[in-house]
């Protein structure tokens, strides 16, 4: 873990990348470099005797095409996904600036260039000892772009504690109005619980009283007295998920949630339209009608009509 003090004037542990995996995805990194160099190189060599191009020219043409592998390589990745290569996407490390900000172009530009004297001249070997010595693992591209190579892919940290909703605060829960929550402040809040444990004690107070503070302007009424920040925040996320739930049903034997997770989530109900009307039976025969009723047999005077 490195201590990273942000523009804020917050300090975070940021797990920093340990030496294997830096040089696997360095390895990672090399190899595809030497394929496209080949691939290039030996596409160069046929378009020049096809075409016969002088030798200067085509010394030109592979001079600036090694350029742009073993430099412009690392550089273009880093700088279009803020400090991932090939090789850092499959080991889960990103390169970040020394206040823990995204890499930027000129930090990308000073590492790939210093990366042809450490590691493609030298074989490595600087880099190699700077690693070592460095508490930060940094080699001499880290050292003079003040970056460093973090470990992103990490497991998540949710806590069991936050994400439910206590029985003391199901009351209040249900009677919040979300309607003014949005989606920018709620994931900050997902986030600001994730990484708790990960935070110093005074940045999580100093954090939570921020992200808290915002929340608190978009939602209403105000949570009852006593109540931690952490908690205030995973009940409102818990109960913002309990209704959009309650919106889309979920099917039987999918799981919205993880089972460790705390909250237990409505079942799904049926959908309310009206079902269909029953099919109209198919026509039979027809039935027979009855006979008709015997005349009332005479009597007392009384004469049928003729």
């Amino acid at each position: 873990m490195a201590e990273v003090v942000t523009g804020e004037a917050v300090v975070l542990d940021v797990p920093c990348a340990r030496f294997p995996s830096r040089l696997l995805a360095l390895i990672l990194d090399l190899l595809t470099q030497v394929v496209l160099l080949f691939l290039i190189l030996g596409a160069v060599g046929l378009v020049g005797v096809a075409a016969r191009l002088d030798p200067a020219a085509g010394a030109a043409i592979s001079l600036t095409s090694t350029v742009i592998v073993i430099v412009g390589y690392p550089v273009i990745w880093e700088t279009a996904t803020r400090g991932r290569t090939p090789g850092m996407y499959a080991l889960g490390l990103r390169v970040v600036g020394d206040d823990g900000s995204p890499e930027r172009f000129r930090q990308a530009l000073v590492r790939g260039l210093t990366s042809v004297v450490e590691i493609w001249l030298f074989t490595g070997l600087p880099a190699l000892i700077a690693s070592l010595i460095s508490s930060r693992g940094k080699r001499l591209g880290d050292l003079f772009a003040g970056t460093f190579v973090i470990q992103q892919r990490l497991p998540s940290r949710y806590s069991t504690v936050y994400l439910g909703i206590p029985p003391a605060l199901d009351t209040w829960a249900r009677s919040l109005d979300l309607s003014s929550l949005d989606s920018q402040t709620a994931e900050t809040a997902r986030r600001y619980l994730a990484r708790l444990t990960e935070l110093r004690p005074h940045a999580q107070e100093y954090l939570g009283r921020q992200i808290a503070s915002a929340v608190t302007a978009q939602v209403s009424p105000l949570p009852p007295p006593g109540v931690p920040v952490p908690v205030y925040l995973g009940t409102v996320l818990a109960e913002r998920r309990r209704r959009d739930q309650s919106l889309w049903p979920i099917p039987a034997g999918q799981i919205p949630w993880p089972a460790s997770a705390g909250p237990s989530w409505p079942e799904p109900q049926a959908p309310s339209w009206p079902a269909p009307a029953s099919p109209t039976p198919a026509p039979g025969p027809p039935s027979p009608e009855p006979p008709p009723a015997p005349p009332p047999e005479p009597g007392n005077g009384f004469v049928p009509p003729s």
